[in-house]
């Protein structure tokens, strides 16, 4: 039987991305199988308390096995089991389980820089659970996962006008993300972390605004495109942007909003794991992306390319 590698994936899409690509990089490197536990991450009450929160995966050109249901954790039973294991997988030779390490550092959670992994210490089959939001870990493989991680024909609509002004124009990609920390159903009546999503939301206007600056100092007529994960009440923050010649990109499909971002030619890459990769997938040799240099939104300190420009 061949060695196999299942990875857990969880959360939104853009997650569900870096989980992939980091566990596909990782399989090549040590020649095991890749198998997607699609189950697992979302049988979790943690994992069902935002609406995008479902395994989206499948609507890409994916082509890795599913894992079988004895190699899932799926269930309550499984999962107090999956804990035993993990705990005794502390004293094993051979490790079945490799999960991210989060420690806490000046009261931040930061990821431990994953380090390569011993094949002699290892069993034949393992367990993948983590982020992971670290391009370096699948760089070397950039080419392939570009090809790999575009969405299936049957899931886009190939007819949306958008897609023609996205190619004629100078465009430029914005992402506007909106209650980072209230969009949980229990969290969305909590004023406190309503104050928290628009703290951050602000963050974001201002550098944008300061992003739209630099691309009409360096750019030749850029249109601005303008997406967001929530459109409610957005004449508010239009009118904190310092922005004209814009259109707004809204299909109510997060597919369909994904594959446009494929046809942008520039960037303002927003603190959102979603936007990141679909300026880090986009084939234009010639783009431009630009990163917030203050805000990061995950939990690794290598989450932006170094080649993004810093505003």
């Amino acid at each position: 039987m061949k060695n196999r590698l299942t990875v857990e994936i969880s959360e939104g899409l853009g997650n569900q991305l870096f989980m992939y690509s980091h566990a596909y990089a990782l399989s090549k490197k040590l020649n095991y199988e890749l198998l997607i536990d699609n189950t697992s991450g979302y049988s979790k009450n943690k994992n069902k308390l935002r609406k995008h929160q479902i395994f989206m995966l499948d609507k890409f050109n994916i082509n890795n096995s599913y894992a079988t249901s004895d190699l899932k954790f799926d269930t309550t039973i499984k999962y107090l089991f999956k804990k035993v294991f993990i705990f005794f997988d502390n004293f094993r030779s051979k490790k079945q389980f490799i999960i991210e390490k989060i420690k806490k550092n000046n009261n931040k959670k930061e990821a431990e820089t994953f380090i390569n992994i011993d094949k002699t210490k290892i069993s034949s089959s393992i367990y993948l659970q983590g982020n992971f939001e670290n391009y370096k870990y699948f760089e070397s493989l950039r080419n392939n996962l570009v090809e790999i991680l575009t969405v299936k024909n049957e899931h886009v609509d190939l007819n949306n006008p958008i897609i023609d002004k996205l190619k004629k124009t100078n465009s430029v990609s914005i992402h506007i993300r909106k209650n980072r920390y209230s969009d949980q159903k229990k969290l969305s009546i909590n004023n406190q972390f309503n104050e928290r999503s628009k703290i951050f939301t602000n963050q974001i206007i201002e550098y944008v605004n300061k992003s739209i600056l630099y691309f009409k100092n360096n750019l030749s007529d850029p249109t601005f495109f303008i997406w967001s994960n929530d459109f409610t009440n957005f004449d508010e923050i239009l009118n904190k942007l310092k922005i004209t010649n814009y259109e707004l990109v809204n299909t109510n499909d997060a597919i369909r909003d994904f594959d446009l971002f494929k046809y942008s030619k520039n960037f303002i890459v927003g603190p959102s794991s979603f936007h990141w990769w679909g300026a880090w997938l986009n084939k234009n040799p010639n783009k431009i992306c630009l990163r917030p240099a203050n805000i990061n939104p995950s939990n690794n300190n290598n989450f932006w390319p170094d080649n993004w420009i810093k505003i």
